[in-house]
């Protein structure tokens, strides 16, 4: 039964990574366990294994008595004799069980298990050994199998598993495709896969550029921030510790190769690369590109910027749905309020203020108002109903609250109309009150996209 015992141990301990004296351990607790099935789970058994011979060895312990009730736990002083001559009375004695091969189909069955489930713990101790210190890495594997959604990627040693919120929509791989990822977790035990990859998060842009940007791995550009929308677009700031390497230019690389190695690896996610600085409106400035900035002003407090862009460059620092915007604010870590020129001359003028100053009236609606010929509360109070409810926001309740407001406290300054376009905020790197015609229409190509 166990006459290749040996061969069988120092194969899996080379081939696996085992300690060998773990499988030993293993065999041992097995076999007890069998023969404490078939013999009685009274009795007192201990298991050897014997590496000279390769064998395993099973003793009972008995204690002698005159005569034996329990044949478990006791073994009559006549029988005991047999065994060793000096034995006495009250003696414990140690009894080679010869036959082992009798252990039966069920107890070796259960054997069995036990090796296989010390095996399992064995390999998980490996596995988190070998990829403890590699947390943070990009690794590389073939996809091996889909379950639920979820990516089965095969590491070569192991398994790992790329969860389906791991995975950039936007392309699908099929089964025997290489792929690279991020290890991001390393699970010491774990009914399921111990390691846990990613391609959405923002340390795996951040790693990719340092495997394609030799000046990276030296030490001379620096990754200061990175904010990503997966698989659409996104943003990594770079600085540089020596005056004469351009960041962004080592990142691009020769006509855009590097950064196009790294484009093609997030399978067509858009990146602008920008420099980084310690000042916000600078460094907002950077981040807002390819949109051009007028004005920026910080509250350092709050972490908050109010940036003034050109009317013709708002759709651009806003980007699709926000976008822009939205990526500049979370690479930041601030506030960020974009305004047309308009608009904040518009914040200057008592007129506009005078109809901000009215309940359920806000920037976009003072709009509206704007570019309906309603530059004051005072213009605002002379007008009907019927001339308010044109605008899509007031209903007829609505209209008459205003027009009474109004005419409590008129506005009497003089009036001037400027329909101005709408702006954008961003709160905690989301957009807010975005106007729909300006987020619908994209830039032109190559007004907006890689640095």
């Amino acid at each position: 039964m166990l006459s290749d015992l040996k061969r069988i141990i120092d194969q899996i301990s080379r081939d696996r990574g085992f300690d060998k004296t773990l499988l030993i351990e293993a065999i041992e607790e097995a076999v007890q366990s069998a023969a404490r099935k078939k013999f009685g789970s009274r009795r007192e058994i201990e298991v050897r294994y014997n590496e000279e011979y390769g064998e395993v060895e099973v003793f009972q312990f008995r204690n002698v008595v005159e005569e034996a009730d329990d044949d478990q736990t006791e073994i009559c002083l006549s029988d005991a004799l047999k065994l060793d001559p000096e034995v006495q009375i009250g003696d414990e004695l140690g009894e080679k069980m010869e036959d082992i091969s009798e252990l039966g189909r069920i107890a070796a069955q259960s054997a069995k298990q036990v090796i296989i489930h010390k095996m399992k713990d064995a390999e998980r101790e490996v596995i988190y050994d070998m990829f403890k210190d590699r947390i943070g890495e990009v690794v590389s594997g073939i996809v091996q199998r889909f379950e639920r959604g979820n990516m089965i990627i095969n590491l070569g040693r192991t398994d790992a598993i790329l969860p389906k919120d791991q995975q950039i929509a936007k392309r699908s791989f099929k089964q025997g495709d290489r792929i690279r990822a991020y290890l991001k977790e390393v699970r010491q035990t774990s009914r399921d896969s111990q390691l846990i990859l990613s391609r959405t998060c923002d340390e795996f842009l951040s790693k990719l550029f340092q495997l394609e940007v030799p000046e990276m791995a030296e030490g001379i550009v620096r990754v200061m921030g990175v904010s990503r929308e997966p698989g659409f677009r996104a943003k990594i700031a770079v600085s540089s510790s020596e005056s004469d390497v351009d960041p962004v230019g080592a990142c691009v690389g020769m006509k855009g190769s590097r950064v196009q190695n790294v484009v093609q690896e997030l399978q067509g996610e858009r990146i602008d690369i920008v420099t980084w600085s310690p000042d916000p409106a600078k460094y907002v400035y950077n981040a807002l590109a390819p949109a051009h900035v007028s004005m920026v002003m910080a509250d350092e407090d709050a972490h908050s910027l109010l940036v003034v862009v050109p009317n013709d460059q708002l759709s651009l620092a806003i980007g699709r749905q926000g976008q822009n915007v939205r990526l500049a604010s979370k690479l930041i870590g601030w506030r960020i309020d974009v305004k047309s020129e308009q608009r904040y001359a518009n914040l200057a003028d008592p007129g506009y203020q005078s109809l901000l100053g009215l309940r359920g009236v806000d920037e976009t609606l003072a709009d509206q108002l704007l570019g309906k010929g309603i530059p004051t509360s005072g213009v605002l109070a002379q007008k009907s109903v019927d001339d308010l409810m044109v605008i899509r926001a007031i209903d007829e309740e609505f209209a008459q609250a205003l027009i009474a407001e109004a005419k409590t406290n008129p506005f009497a300054g003089p009036a001037r109309v400027n329909p101005a376009p709408s702006a954008v905020a961003v709160s905690d790197g989301v957009a807010e009150g975005v106007a729909k015609d300006e987020v619908q229409n994209d830039p032109p190509d190559g007004e907006e996209g890689q640095e």
